[in-house]
């Protein structure tokens, strides 16, 4: 819904211009709406595409080329012409559904430049740019234009020229475990072909997200380093390593470039976002944020199994067990995985695993349990893990989400756990890109609300499919049950890096950090106090507060997880060293209460916040949640220091946190 329009103007002018053959032309030139960022573009004398980007007087990307290469060695990238060119401004703002910021402004410039082929061939290419003060975005469009044959699209050519090295945090593109690897810190000239969103901090100074946005039907787009400080776009391919099957015409994604003058500017940015389709779903009543626990964390530390036996987690009993525990402490939602038939030890080796989503485990009787919970007012959350059988799961993906619509399950987890797709695809190449937003539509249809796990990059479709609620797409949690886990240092890259494409199910909330009932010698890297922070720290409408519910029984800590809200008014980002350290501040929605989350890395470290974005004219009652005196990674994680004081926006608040350690302060407006 669009609360109010400050401008909207709109002004297309189409331009007569001379062959590139006759006389070279000069720069068009696009400026941000408060001339931020800069972007010139031009035809080189062979007619080949370029642009470049500037922020004031930093020259941030230099001349770069754009086009594409076609199927037989057909290059779609030089010979060309100018033949028109369209301008116009955009200023509106728009809600989200849910959000880490309710109101956004959609603020931008934008020429499109009507390119055309001097040839035989006069096959036209037009190129759209915008403009925002937080960054810049292109795309290309091929219009329709007679093309009889399927166009196969064998390379992308879009080049990004950085003008100065810089330090890049990346993953890379083709692992084995798409993108649930730790971060490597190295320059720009240096990369490999990596993933997006990729952060640089250059040596300009300025802190830059490469990404894309509004990815429809066409292949992901990776970053291969290519010489210096050149990156050029690289797109996932097919099995047969044609990168794109498109007919008629097409439509790229968004290549996207943030740019901020501090790093915590990037997690502000809703650039990504804005170059995203509004909402279309028009009754977005049953889309709601929510807090949950499950029937997962103890499968994950080998208290349970997935499969049926002995030791397994989704029986009847152990659900209104878990039923029970949530309603007594108003916890939203149950995730239940491992209900259904098909799982067995060895379902996760990549062998096309069949798993049925209509029939029940053994011990497990979804009806009654779904009865159960509605009697508590608890909703249950459904799962579907595919193992990548594509085939299998869309050929019963109407009966299983009739199913859940019939037992009063409203939201789905689906996972795709396998290193390919049908053991062919790779989940991020077109393939998957469209097998990820027909699911996305389907959910629509039922009514369901989906988290994906093991999917396709985020590239900001939330704002067109508000039920998409979160995804994986990194090491979450769950590597620190049965791996030597993820160190202090990497939540504190999550937010400037994977955190910038969208919401993540990180499952946060551990307080039994050295895991007591779990496999010998895992533990979390953090302490306590810290896996509170990360609720705040890393953004999801749906937050899993993940430990075994013994774990929180008892405990005065787990109050400020059934406090913590899934919606927010606004989100500030008070300090920040990607890798280092992190404070942020949300504004709950639904009263007038903030909360903050700080967490560092190895090392300990001692903040003096400013609490000026609190209201003015209130008090405020800090609730603080914060290591407990000599606590860190090694001493004491587990042990939590609550203690409270009456403050307002003139005050500040000092925070120790220990090393792998955190804070997570509720303010409570108080009344007059």
């Amino acid at each position: 819904m669009i609360l109010n329009i400050r401008k909207y103007v709109m002004a297309a002018a189409v331009i007569g211009f001379t062959s590139c053959k006759e006389q070279k032309q000069e720069p068009l030139v696009l400026s941000s709406p408060s001339a931020v960022n800069e972007i010139q573009f031009s035809l080189s004398t062979e007619g080949v595409p370029t642009y470049q980007v500037s922020h004031g007087e930093i020259q941030v990307l230099n001349p770069s080329e754009l086009g594409f290469v076609f199927k037989d060695k057909d290059s779609l990238y030089r010979n060309f012409e100018i033949v028109g060119v369209e301008q116009r401004s955009f200023d509106k703002e728009w809600e989200q559904v849910w959000g880490e910021k309710k109101t956004i402004r959609n603020n931008y410039n934008e020429l499109a430049v009507q390119l055309q082929e001097t040839g035989e061939k006069k096959r036209k290419l037009n190129i759209e740019f915008r403009a925002y003060d937080d960054g810049i975005a292109f795309r290309y469009i091929f219009p329709e234009q007679g093309v009889k044959d399927s166009i196969f699209i064998m390379d992308e050519l879009t080049k990004f020229e950085l003008a100065q090295d810089g330090k890049a945090w990346w993953i890379p593109a083709y692992g084995e475990q798409r993108y649930e690897y730790l971060f490597t810190e190295s320059p720009v000239s240096t990369l490999d072909t990596v993933h997006t969103p990729l952060t640089i901090e250059s040596k300009s100074g300025l802190s830059l997200s490469f990404h894309e946005a509004n990815l429809i039907n066409f292949a992901s787009t990776t970053l291969a380093h290519t010489q210096g400080t050149t990156l050029k776009t690289d797109l996932v391919p097919w099995a047969d390593g044609v990168k794109v099957r498109i007919t008629d015409s097409f439509t790229t994604p968004w290549r996207s470039l943030q740019i901020a003058e501090d790093p915590t500017q990037l997690i502000t940015s809703y650039l990504i976002l804005n170059l995203n389709e509004p909402n279309k779903i028009a009754d977005t009543s049953w889309i709601k944020p929510f807090s949950y626990i499950g029937i997962w964390w103890g499968m994950h530390i080998g208290k349970y199994t997935f499969w049926e036996g002995e030791n397994q987690g989704a029986t009847t009993e152990n659900a209104k067990k878990y039923i029970d525990f949530a309603a007594q402490e108003g916890i939203d939602h149950l995730l239940i995985e491992g209900w259904n038939k098909g799982w067995t030890p060895d379902w996760y080796k990549n062998a096309m695993h069949q798993f049925n989503f209509t029939k029940q485990a053994d011990n497990f009787d979804l009806e009654k349990v779904t009865d159960y919970a509605a009697e508590h007012n608890v909703r249950i959350i459904g799962y579907h893990e595919t193992g990548s059988n594509i085939d299998n799961y869309l050929k019963q993906i109407d009966s299983a989400f009739a199913l859940y619509n019939k037992v009063g399950i409203h939201d789905v987890k689906i996972g795709h756990v396998g290193s390919l797709l049908k053991m062919k695809e790779w989940h991020h190449g077109q393939f998957g890109v469209n097998y990820f937003r027909y699911v996305l539509e389907k959910a629509v249809e039922y009514k369901l609300t989906v988290l994906y796990h093991e999917p396709i990059k985020a590239t900001g479709e939330r704002r067109t499919y508000p039920n998409m609620m979160a995804r994986e797409g990194a090491r979450g949690q769950e590597y620190n049950a049965w791996s030597d886990g993820n160190p202090p240092a990497y939540t504190t890259i999550l937010p400037f890096t994977r955190l910038l494409s969208g919401p993540m199910d990180f499952t946060a909330g551990i307080l039994d950090v050295e895991i007591s009932q779990g496999y010998p010698g895992r533990r979390v890297h953090s302490t306590a106090a810290k896996q509170l922070a990360l609720l705040v720290c890393v953004y999801s409408p749906i937050q899993m507060f993940a430990d075994l519910p013994e774990n929180y029984q008892g405990q005065p800590a787990f109050q400020f997880l059934k406090e913590v809200p899934t919606d927010w008014e606004d989100t500030k980002v008070l300090n920040g060293a990607i890798g280092e350290y992190i404070t942020t501040v949300r504004k709950d929605i639904h009263s007038e209460d903030w909360f903050l989350g700080s967490m560092t890395n190895e090392e300990p470290r001692d903040f003096e916040i400013s609490l000026s974005f609190l209201d003015p004219d209130a008090r405020y009652e800090a609730q603080i949640y914060a290591d407990a005196q000599g606590t860190d990674l090694n001493n004491k994680p587990e042990a939590i220091s609550i203690t409270s004081k009456e403050v307002t926006a003139k005050d500040s608040l000092t925070l120790h946190l220990g090393a792998g350690g955190g804070a997570a302060v509720r303010f409570k407006q108080l009344s007059n």
